[in-house]
């Protein structure tokens, strides 16, 4: 019952951040920047491995990359507190985004580093995006 409540709990936020990424083609030439959220479930046992990870990695190389660090968060939830990282980043486009990925991806540093994170098995066991602008009433404006 609790994978059940965890995928319809990540389904209901997919389905409201959806709505609300909805809108990125009518309002992107308005807003200055482009947020990315996303969500990580690691492997059993693995979370903590995830977080430094990125807590000794991979915030300084999305910096060199060109994406701006917003927010690190894991959840409360009884059902996700244990695998679940939750990040948004944020990208001056769309087009700077896939760059940033991309570059990053190249990286040889991140490639060592994701090696080197997943050399007793793998840390990650899925990926949640969802790109969005805000709202012309946000106070991340």
């Amino acid at each position: 019952m609790s994978n059940y409540l965890k995928i319809a709990g990540i389904s209901l936020l997919s389905m409201a951040i959806g709505v609300g990424a909805g809108m990125f083609a009518v309002s992107s030439a308005q807003s200055g920047k482009l947020y990315e959220l996303r969500i990580y479930t690691s492997t059993p046992g693995n979370l903590d491995n995830l977080n430094a990870r990125f807590r000794d990695h991979t915030t300084g190389l999305f910096e060199k990359h060109g994406m701006e660090n917003i927010g690190y968060w894991t959840p409360t939830s009884e059902e996700e507190r244990d695998d679940t990282l939750v990040y948004i980043i944020a990208h001056d486009s769309q087009e700077a985004a896939d760059a940033s990925w991309r570059a990053f991806g190249q990286d040889p540093e991140w490639q060592a580093v994701a090696e080197a994170s997943n050399a007793n098995g793998q840390i990650l066991a899925g990926i949640e995006r969802k790109f969005m602008v805000a709202t012309d009433y946000s106070p991340i404006q």
